[in-house]
């Protein structure tokens, strides 16, 4: 109960200092960013100060030696042991040298000031840590001898050297991580050592065929995977300790003609990597989701975890959402018993660390929703590494967008939502009945692979971070994207919960990708306060995914379509939790492309879309059907107005 009053207080004051903060000027704002640069002096000092840096060669069960930076508290000793927090990583652990500090041990300076001893490894393969280093390696259910390594193996092997070897651990052992390193803390907890009491991973990738990075549903992610493997793709033969990340130099600003430049993606090595990367050229030999894809599925394997475990993610990730949404599934399913939680709030990718959550894109949400969230997570590792006070937190604490306030439920999805279907119409209408029958049976656009649908306003080399709260009025006004949308709502209408696309589609070509949207359309008279932008009528982005049809009938088996047939369609999309406020609409979008986010599809089915060629790109008209027999709709979960 206490826990839960100081989140209130908590949540109260950042409410009321939000509303009651001007507009910040030039001079506030080079003010608050002194503030910051020295706040993040005296956290550096602090460290350097309080804490003793030691470095180890920790040997895995092959012999492989692993390099581990390790931080103990100053004042460690007999009557002051302190449990050990660890970060795995394939971003290297630097600064090397015993006198080279970090700057930034824990999560906040809340960790360094509680005392931990913080450990930092870099994984198998990197920097300068001894093997192989595999992309998402896969898990072995059997380890018949020393030689079968894995995360979890790796993970458990270094935490009983920790143990045995830095004098002054209490013998408790917690493991964290954003993305990369989230994987890895997700991976290590599989059949755990006793030893680790707590696990939070945070942004963590579960599978990058079917959501997260890479792909969406079999659809390459282009802007990422080719900005992230240019230079983290580069091989490795020997240990270094040099870390440095240039980004790809692509000789302009403007990602989206960059990459219509590029032309088919069969161009990448003869004009940009030269077969330098050795993981694009894995993408392109393994275009379907086959073992190597399946084996790199972590999913299966999230089995034998005793750790309490605090899952985060955030629902405006471009990169990892996917990720915390499933591990949290399975991890439930698969560890009956132990203690589960999943935390999701109004962020972008590693957002509850990397910004203050008042504002993404075009979305915001009226206050510093991390002041909310991070004394839950404190209180969670200081609970089970050190005793501390019983984090009381619900299973699934989550952000409800829309209504921009924090809910927790006792599993994800709650319970009180109900499966309902956003039906399709004529006359570009949406509603919660059915097609009749009495009106026209299908909507249809021309889709050019030479002229795409940009997924953003302002495309750069780097993919956006707030394209997914982007105001989507630009791309409601294209020929080729069709548009649908409710009436103005008498009432609040919530959506918790999974979004599942069931379309009835029909293209001149013999393959094709359907981008579909949710989108919250703003009331068109909406007031704007002085100085604020006016937000009448904007259409803001809450879900979009695409689909590959060729994938219509698994992923694992591509298959054409035949031109002028009517095939099914249908898809997951990720959860949602939004409140679409009454006076407002509610929008689906559908359209054929989303560049250079994901790649062109060249409407022709080829076996691998990776090799296609110029003359396999055509022009196709797309028609969606929304007849009885043929109703083309959005599956929600709608929760009841007493829920809400």
């Amino acid at each position: 109960m206490m826990m839960q009053l100081r989140l209130r207080s908590l949540l109260l004051a950042a409410l009321l200092s939000s509303a009651a903060a001007p507009a910040l000027h030039a001079a506030d704002l080079n003010a608050a960013t002194e503030e910051q640069s020295a706040q993040a002096r005296q956290r550096a000092d602090y460290i350097r100060s309080h804490y003793a840096k030691f470095e180890y060669r920790i040997p895995a069960r092959d012999g492989k030696l692993l390099f581990t930076a390790v931080y103990v508290p100053n004042d460690a000793g007999a009557a002051q042991p302190y449990p050990i927090l660890m970060m795995r990583t394939p971003y290297a652990v630097g600064p090397y040298g015993s006198a080279n500090y970090k700057t930034q041990l824990g999560p906040t300076a809340d960790y360094e000031k509680d005392g931990y001893i913080f450990v930092f490894q870099d994984v198998r393969g990197t920097h300068l840590s001894e093997g192989e280093f595999v992309n998402m390696r896969p898990h072995l259910e059997q380890k018949k001898s020393r030689a079968d390594i894995d995360e979890s193996s790796d993970t458990y092997d270094s935490i009983d050297w920790l143990l045995k070897h830095v004098p002054h651990n209490n013998g408790k052992v917690g493991q964290w991580g954003n993305s990369y390193p989230g994987f890895y803390t997700a991976a290590g907890a599989i059949d755990s050592h006793p030893a680790l009491k707590a696990i939070s991973p945070q942004a963590p990738i579960a599978d990058w065929f079917r959501g997260d990075d890479m792909h969406r549903n079999g659809a390459l992610n282009l802007q990422m995977a080719f900005g992230f493997f240019s230079n983290f793709g580069k091989p490795r033969p020997l240990p270094s300790a040099s870390a440095e990340w240039k980004d790809y130099d692509f000789g302009t600003p403007d990602g989206y003609q960059f990459f219509l430049d590029l032309g088919p993606l069969s161009n990448v090595n003869g004009k940009h990597f030269k077969d330098g990367i050795p993981f694009w050229n894995e993408i392109v030999a393994h275009p379907d989701y086959d073992s190597f894809w399946q084996s790199r599925n972590i999913l299966p394997h999230l089995k034998n975890i005793k750790a309490a475990v605090l899952t985060v993610g955030g629902w405006y990730d471009t990169e990892d959402l996917y990720g915390p949404l499933h591990i949290y599934q399975a991890i439930e399913k698969q560890n009956p018993g132990i203690q589960n939680s999943l935390v999701i709030g109004p962020w972008t990718h590693g957002g509850w660390y990397r910004s203050d959550g008042e504002k993404v894109g075009d979305a915001q949400f009226g206050y510093k929703t991390v002041q909310t969230y991070q004394p839950v997570e404190f209180a969670f590792f200081r609970h089970y590494l050190k005793g501390g006070d019983q984090a009381r937190l619900a299973e699934a604490w989550m952000f409800e967008t829309g209504a921009n306030r924090w809910r927790g439920f006792e599993q994800w999805p709650p319970q009180a939502s109900k499966e309902q279907t956003l039906y399709f119409h004529a006359d570009g209408k949406l509603g919660f009945t059915p097609p009749t029958g009495d009106e026209a049976p299908y909507d249809e656009y021309l889709s050019d692979p030479a002229k795409p649908v940009p997924y953003t306003t302002e495309i750069a080399t780097r993919w956006s971070k707030d394209y997914v709260a982007a105001d989507q009025r630009f791309a409601s006004r294209r020929p080729d994207v069709l548009s649908w949308q409710s009436e103005v709502l008498e009432h609040d209408v919530t959506l918790a919960g999974p979004l599942n696309a069931e379309l009835f589609v029909s293209t001149t070509g013999s393959d094709a990708d359907f981008v579909v949207k949710l989108i919250d359309v703003n009331p068109a008279d909406m007031p704007a306060e002085p100085g604020q932008t006016n937000r009448g009528n904007q259409h803001t982005l809450v879900r979009g995914e695409p689909f590959r049809a060729r994938y219509r009938d698994g992923f694992e088996t591509p298959k054409a379509m035949q031109p002028g047939q009517v095939s099914a369609v249908k898809f997951a999309i990720n959860d949602v939790f939004h409140t679409f406020q009454r006076g407002h609409r509610i929008m689906v979008q559908v359209q054929s492309s989303w560049f250079p986010f994901i790649d062109r599809n060249p409407q022709t089915f080829v076996p691998n879309i990776y090799q296609a060629k110029d003359s396999d790109f055509i022009q196709a008209t797309q028609r969606v059907f929304h007849t009885p027999q043929q109703a083309s709709a959005l599956r929600v979960r709608l929760l009841p107005a007493a829920d809400q």
